[in-house]
């Protein structure tokens, strides 16, 4: 097996971060924040770009590539800090319709928490039987709503007129185990945007007649940082490559779905890396990194977001524990 990129896949990564580059650079982003809603136009280039129907097999409209290619192009969204529900809309590809092109927007609960449901043309899952509550979330990219709890009148329970409850035929475990893969290389692009940001800055910022880059402890505080992203990167990778081999060995089509215990693993060290990094971007940047000018921040927040999403790290610790 040969973990190594191929030619075609570096063309894809490096393809897809150029039309992040060009459609939502920081301008960009920051107008989202300001914004506050999902911007239409971009998921439909998104869509005709291929994210959503990339792993949707050619005879059915879509791009046909399997979940390495996929892990790859959600590290560049996250590394971008593109907002919206990614995850969900991918997994709805050729079940929901307009979903592949990014004419629909779909959203999924976890169980416990369900994004941009204000906003969602279509749900998966069956887990807002008994209501969805807005709270409030702390990255301002990503609204949320709480799944259960008792219904209460007025619109405090929100489930968008129009909205469809879709519910996908999948094996059961098989959408939040991609769901969590696919989070977790979302989570590894937030992880390796922060760790360059550090050096960047360690790189500019001066004190004392040199850049800070030269005293040590700045020096491991992004050696660290370097270190935790590359094992997260290696943990998410494999986790995509083997569940790729193991559905070809089983000629078992349009059907990958990560081994749990590689997935709960890859997540928990993304989630760290993410989260870790993200704090120590901050103390690289000094008093600067805590203003709202700086985009540390919107790393720190989304990464806080998403280590609760699909597989937290009591849960992860729990299934990789059980293996040992």
């Amino acid at each position: 097996m040969d973990f190594r990129l191929t030619d075609d896949q570096l063309a894809l990564r490096n393809g897809f971060r150029e039309l992040l580059a060009g459609r939502f650079d920081r301008e960009a982003l920051r107008a989202a924040v300001d914004r506050g809603t999902l911007d239409r136009a971009l998921w439909r280039e998104l869509g005709d770009a291929g994210l959503f129907s990339l792993r949707l097999p050619e005879a059915r409209g879509g791009v046909g590539l399997g979940l390495p290619e996929a892990v790859l192009v959600f590290e560049e969204a996250g590394r971008a800090l593109l907002p919206g529900p990614l995850v969900a809309t991918h997994l709805a590809a050729g079940a929901v319709p307009g979903a592949d092109t990014g004419e629909a927007v779909v959203t999924a609960s976890d169980g416990a928490l369900v994004e941009w449901l204000a906003e969602a043309d279509d749900v998966l899952g069956q887990d807002l039987a008994q209501g969805a509550r807005p709270i409030r979330s702390v990255d301002p990219l990503t609204p949320l709503h709480r799944v259960g709890g008792e219904r209460t009148a007025g619109p405090d329970v929100v489930l968008p007129p129009g909205t469809n409850v879709v519910t996908l035929t999948l094996p059961p475990d098989a959408p939040a185990l991609t769901a969590a893969l696919l989070t977790a290389a979302l989570q590894l692009g937030s992880a390796a945007r922060t760790t360059e940001l550090a050096v960047q800055h360690a790189r500019q910022r001066e004190q004392f007649g040199q850049p800070i880059g030269a005293f040590q402890a700045v020096k491991h505080l992004c050696a660290q940082m370097l270190v935790r992203t590359e094992i997260a990167r290696a943990a998410v990778y494999a986790a995509a490559v083997t569940a790729e081999a193991a559905a070809d060995e089983a000629d078992v089509t349009g059907a990958c779905v990560p081994d749990a215990y590689e997935a709960a693993g890859a997540k928990l060290l993304a989630d760290d890396a993410a989260v870790r990094n993200a704090r120590d971007c901050l103390q690289v940047h000094g008093g600067m990194g805590f203003t709202w000018e700086a985009d540390v921040h919107l790393h720190l927040k989304r990464a806080w977001v998403r280590a609760g999403q699909w597989i937290t790290a009591a849960e992860a610790e729990e299934l990789v524990a059980s293996r040992l």
